[in-house]
C-alpha cells in the first residue's frame, strides 16, 4: 500500500484554488492501487478526486481522498474509417484532445481547452460549440467505491442529458471510472463550425480539425479565464431551458435575448447573458467574484473561500430567479 499523507492540502488540486484540507490523501496511479485505496478498511468516508476542475470545495474532507491519476492512452481498435481510443482517468482532457487530433483522428475538435481529465468528463458530459462527450462515447470501465468491483457501461447505460449522466443521478458517488473509450473518426471527418463564434475564427482556413480546435482554443482563451493565472472552475452554471411560453413573454420585456432552440416547445437562454443583463460581470464580493469578460465564470481573485464563491453564486441564483421567473442551476460539484 503507497503511502498515506496526513492532512494534505488540496489548493493545487482544485482548479478554483481554494484552500481546503483532507484528512487522509493518496494517489494512485494504477487500478490495483485504486482497488486497495476503495478496500482499506482503515477508512470509513472516501471522497475521490480527478482534475479538481469541476469541483467547488467549501469545507475540509474527512477520511481519504483519493485522488486518481491512472495513465495511459491506447487504440483498441481501427479500420479505415474509424479508430477506438481507450484514454486512463487520469490523463489531462485537453492534452488527450491534442494527442488525437496529431494522430490525425477527428470528433473531439470542438472540446479542445475544457479544463479537468479524463475520468470526470463523462460524468458531467463536457461540451462546447455544438459537440458533447456522448457523441463519441463508446463505454467507460468502472470500479464500484464500496467493493471495488468492476464493471463496464455502454452510451445508452450511462444515460446522458445536457451536463448530467447517471454518475450524477442514480449512481452519484457509487463508481470511480478507470478509463473512457471513443469512437473517433479517421476521414469523412463531421464538421462543425455553426456554433458560436467558431466559423468567424477560423476565416479563410480549411475547415479541418487541426484549424477547428485552434479557433476554439483561440475563442476559449480570449473570453475565458486560465486557472494556472486566477482560480475558477468554468461555467458555474447551465444554460436554463424553458418553455416557449416562458421565452415568448420574456421576449416582451428583453427583446434582444439570444436563444437556441431545443424543439418546438423549448428554449436553451444563454446564462452568462442573463448573468450579464443583471449586472454582474467583473462584480466582486471581497475575492470572489464573477469574470470580467463572462459572467457565466466565476473566479478566485485570491484567497476566496468555497463559502464565499458559493454565497455569490446564491445571490446571482437569487436575482436571476427574482427578475427571469428561472432557476438557475449549478454546473460544478459542491462538496
Amino acid at each position: 500500500m503507497k503511502t498515506i499523507e496526513q492532512h494534505k492540502s488540496l489548493k493545487a488540486y482544485n482548479t478554483f484554488a481554494v484552500e481546503c484540507f483532507c484528512e487522509h490523501f493518496i494517489s494512485v496511479n494504477t487500478t490495483e492501487e485504486l482497488r486497495a485505496a476503495l478496500l482499506n478498511e482503515d477508512f470509513s468516508e472516501r471522497f475521490i478526486l480527478g482534475g479538481g476542475s469541476n469541483l467547488l470545495l467549501t469545507k475540509n474532507l474527512s477520511g481519504l481522498c483519493i485522488h486518481v491519476n491512472l495513465k495511459g492512452i491506447r487504440v483498441i481498435e481501427e479500420d479505415d474509417d474509424h479508430a477506438i481510443i481507450e484514454a486512463s482517468a487520469g490523463e489531462n482532457w485537453h492534452d488527450f484532445v491534442l494527442w488525437t487530433l496529431d494522430q490525425g483522428y477527428g470528433g473531439l475538435e470542438n472540446l479542445a481547452l475544457i479544463p479537468g481529465n479524463i475520468g470526470t468528463a463523462p460524468i458531467q458530459n463536457i461540451g462546447a460549440y455544438g459537440v458533447e462527450l456522448k457523441d463519441s462515447f463508446v463505454n467507460c470501465t468502472t470500479l464500484e467505491t464500496k467493493t471495488a468491483i468492476p464493471h463496464r457501461f455502454n452510451l445508452e447505460e450511462v444515460v446522458f442529458g445536457y451536463r448530467n449522466s447517471i454518475f450524477k443521478t442514480d449512481l452519484k458517488g457509487k463508481h470511480v471510472i478507470t478509463a473512457v473509450q471513443f469512437r473517433l473518426t479517421k476521414k469523412d471527418h463531421v464538421l462543425k463550425t455553426g456554433y458560436g463564434a467558431i466559423q468567424e475564427e477560423l476565416g479563410n482556413n480549411v475547415s479541418s480539425p487541426k484549424n477547428i480546435a485552434k479557433a476554439v482554443i483561440a475563442i476559449r482563451q480570449r473570453k475565458l479565464p486560465d486557472p494556472k493565472k486566477i482560480g475558477n472552475s468554468g461555467s458555474f452554471f447551465k444554460n436554463p431551458v424553458v418553455t416557449e411560453t416562458h421565452f415568448q413573454n420574456l421576449l416582451l420585456e428583453y427583446p434582444e435575448m439570444p436563444r437556441y432552440r431545443i424543439s418546438d416547445s423549448e428554449v436553451k437562454i444563454p446564462a452568462g447573458w442573463i448573468i450579464d443583463r443583471l449586472g454582474y460581470k467583473g462584480i466582486k464580493r471581497g475575492a470572489a467574484g464573477v469574470h470580467e469578460h463572462q459572467a457565466l465564470v466565476l473566479v478566485n481573485h485570491g484567497n476566496a473561500s468555497g463559502i464565499e464563491i458559493l454565497t455569490l453564486a446564491k445571490e446571482i441564483q437569487e436575482k436571476v430567479l427574482v427578475n427571469f421567473k428561472i432557476s438557475l442551476e449549478i454546473e460544478v460539484n459542491i462538496y
